[in-house]
């Protein structure tokens, strides 16, 4: 079995004995939000001031991209700070003939499968709530999936360089959350101010956002759609490159 795969199927192990635990954060707190605010509080928003939207259907497609921006940032912040800091898995795992990078990408491998898994049955449950309007709206799983790693590979390379946990609910706090309700989510960025619109449209989550709602109303067009995934992919691409750097630096036996 190749390496990065025997660091996987290690957590796919622990994670069999967690998953239960798991699934409040990832998939029950989203659909909450789902029902409160798209089918709830959406009631009052009038059809007419989305193109003829129902709130539902514009909220329900960011809020699952949204949702993939949080499962990575526990995966990729919180669990690699305790893998290294405070249950040194990572170290027990560099005892072993595994290098840092095999450590790295099978850890990356799981957080994809947490990743996915969370918002395949998030866009199950937005068909099931006729939140969708094409069929283009399957696309929507691997665009949260992307959007997701987008941001779990630079976190992932970032957080194994950072010693104090506050600093991880210090970022959550004031780049996460921001980013949370200025990229599109609740309401159209052509609502923000002049001067705000141009920082929205280069936030990661905005790219996800748009390509999750298009996709789901089936108003995507090829070239929005390859800038958008260009854009994640290099996110992406990027986080993985600097990760083979940062986990060879901090992983030591």
């Amino acid at each position: 079995m190749p390496m990065i795969l025997r660091e996987f199927s290690s957590w796919m192990l622990r994670y069999r004995r967690t998953w239960k635990g798991t699934i409040v954060i990832s998939v029950a707190n989203p659909l909450l939000f789902l029902i409160a605010i798209g089918a709830g509080l959406g009631q009052l928003v009038d059809p007419a001031s989305l193109g003829g939207l129902t709130y539902l259907e514009f909220f329900a497609p960011g809020m699952l991209a949204a949702a993939a921006m949080q499962n990575a940032y526990i995966e990729a912040a919180f669990v690699v700070h305790s893998s290294l800091r405070q249950g040194k898995g990572y170290l027990v795992a560099a005892a072993t003939p595994l290098e840092p990078r095999d450590i790295m990408a099978g850890h990356m491998l799981f957080m994809a499968f947490r990743i996915g898994t969370s918002a395949l049955a998030f866009a199950v449950v937005m068909a099931a709530f006729g939140a969708t309007r094409s069929p283009w709206a399957v696309l929507t799983v691997p665009a949260a999936l992307l959007t997701g790693m987008a941001f779990a590979a630079p976190l992932a390379a970032w957080t194994v360089t950072v010693d104090k946990f506050g600093t991880l609910n210090t970022v959550f706090r004031f780049v996460l959350m921001p980013m949370y309700l200025f990229s599109g989510t609740f309401f159209g960025i052509e609502t923000l101010p002049d001067w705000l619109r141009p920082l929205a449209y280069v936030m990661p989550l905005w790219h996800g956002v748009d390509l999750c709602r298009t996709l789901s109303l089936g108003t995507a067009t090829l070239l929005t759609s390859a800038i958008h995934v260009g854009y994640l992919a290099a996110l992406t691409a990027g986080g993985i490159a600097v990760a083979l750097v940062t986990y060879r630096r901090h992983i030591h036996v």
